[in-house]
């Protein structure tokens, strides 16, 4: 009986340890507003996503896999540190010129790979802050993702939209001449101008509403900037400028285990893509921008198969958030819409507390690992990332951090068909997925796609069955009072501190 207790420990002990043996190669390939239907396999109409398409195709496809929130910042925030943003302050759509809401020390994905021996790279948007929140542009930018787990980052500071207008390489901007240094504002105008409210109709996409100060590239951004002419980024390169970042980074790393967290610009505004990706979709820039988001992609993957690491990686790709039309450019992403339906026919997107905000693509590839051409209904949220790749890799959870962070590695490779008990979406206020139960609590929330009617949710909140419903258009919270009542107190308690 002793001897069957101790084959019987080994082998669970072996079960449970055999995927950290191989320390893949982990690659996050990391969107911007691209929703739950604006690629091909998740249905998109327009446009074509084959790289995309062939991770689905070589790999598990995930039908109810969300993001934390309804918005960039938080989610990004959650996926990193396997904690909801709604703990902390300050964790709302940053202003580029914010400081650095990841606190160096805190336990994060990459700082956890780094403990497994990984080599760990972030390159393309960031959006978490940068400094103490009195950054000098013209000096070294610290505390930044290398205070946090990364050995390496080149960065679009914030947003596509917003200043400063320059890419950041390992704490410096990079190109800037020290002649013409960098200054910002999110308040008081600072420069000679034209500013976009000046001179609209000579603008190279004219701005619809917020986006119109500092003209950089011919574009209008939110919040005002001067100097560094040298430094500032041009829209159409971006996709090959952070796309060769992240192949070099692979490059150089591919003879020890590596974590790159490649998050592109696309389809984000302005969306302004190379010519080479003009009029390749029928959706124009927004659905152009698709194509170039799919194109970068597709060089990574091609970099992965150049140097036979594809194997040995496992790849993940998702979005931060729901999809969104005129979010502040005049782009014609409404008028050219067709019969593309960018959060595959799920309520709401950007901004909105319904499905369509978090409910985004998730797709794993891991050959030999993960079923090919497999689909999966389990519920995943972002937020397990950390401790599910730090399982994968043998890195121990630990003591302090990662509270929302579950062990969910089975859901991420398709053993299980369950998943998550439940999971937490935020949009200013909070929801509550638990099976097929959504409960919104009472606030309000934006509904379609930009521009926004508002939803006023009163007492006691939203309830949809999404078995029954999944665009949630019948709110049962009237018929269901016992399970509004249970759902509001669950709620209640994984808001508490």
């Amino acid at each position: 009986m002793k001897t069957f207790l101790t084959l019987f420990v080994f082998a669970s002990f072996c079960c449970l340890t055999a995927h950290a043996a191989e320390k893949p190669n982990i690659v996050l390939i990391y969107t911007d507003d691209v929703g739950y239907g604006d690629v091909s396999c998740y249905g998109a109409q327009g446009v074509e996503t084959p790289h995309v398409d062939r991770l689905a195709r070589e790999g598990l496809r995930f039908t109810d896999a969300h993001c934390s929130a309804a918005t960039c910042t938080p989610s990004r925030f959650a996926m990193l540190t396997g904690s909801y943003a709604f703990r902390q302050k300050g964790t709302g759509i940053l202003s580029g010129n914010a400081g650095m809401i990841i606190k160096p020390g805190v336990p994060t994905l990459p700082s956890l790979l780094k403990q497994a021996g990984y080599a760990t790279g972030v390159v393309g948007k960031w959006h978490l802050g940068l400094g103490d929140g009195n950054a000098n542009w013209n000096e070294a930018i610290k505390p930044g993702p290398n205070e946090i787990g990364f050995d390496y980052h080149f960065l679009i500071p914030a947003t596509g939209d917003r200043v400063p207008c320059v890419y950041v390489e390992q704490d410096r901007v990079v190109d800037l001449d020290p002649a013409d240094p960098i200054a910002t504002s999110y308040g008081k105008p600072i420069g000679d101008g034209p500013f976009g409210t000046d001179i609209p109709e000579q603008l190279k996409q004219k701005w619809s509403h917020g986006h119109n100060s500092t003209i950089v590239n011919g574009i209008s951004r939110i919040g005002f900037m001067t100097g560094g002419k040298k430094a500032r980024w041009i829209d159409e390169d971006m996709a090959d400028v952070i796309s060769h970042k992240a192949v070099s980074f692979i490059e150089q790393h591919q003879d020890k285990p590596f974590f790159l967290y490649f998050s592109t610009h696309d389809i984000h505004v302005p969306r302004v893509p190379h010519s080479r990706f003009v009029g390749k979709s029928t959706m124009g820039l927004r659905g152009d921008a698709i194509v170039q988001m799919d194109w970068c992609v597709g060089e990574l993957l091609s970099t992965l198969d150049r140097l036979k690491l594809t194997d040995n990686t496992l790849v993940i790709f998702s979005s931060d958030n729901g999809p969104v039309l005129d979010d502040g450019y005049v782009d014609m992403a409404n008028e050219k819409l067709g019969d593309h339906k960018p959060a595959g026919g799920f309520r709401g997107g950007k901004y909105s507390m319904f499905e369509g905000g978090t409910r985004v693509p998730f797709i794993v590839r891991w050959p030999g690992h993960v079923n090919p051409d497999s689909k999966s209904d389990a519920l995943f949220g972002q937020v397990d990332l950390p401790v599910s790749l730090a399982t994968l890799v043998g890195v121990e959870r630990p003591e302090h951090g990662l509270p929302d962070s579950h062990d969910e590695l089975d859901t991420l490779l398709g053993e299980d068909s369950i998943g998550r008990s439940h999971l937490v979406h935020e949009a200013g206020s909070l929801a509550l997925r638990v099976g097929k139960w959504k409960f919104i609590s009472p606030g309000s929330t934006r509904e379609n796609l930009g521009p926004w009617d508002i939803v006023k949710v009163a007492e006691p909140g939203l309830l949809f069955d999404l078995a029954k419903d999944p665009g949630e258009t019948n709110n049962i919270a009237e018929q269901q009072p016992e399970k509004v009542a249970e759902l509001s107190k669950q709620l209640a308690g994984i808001r508490a501190p």
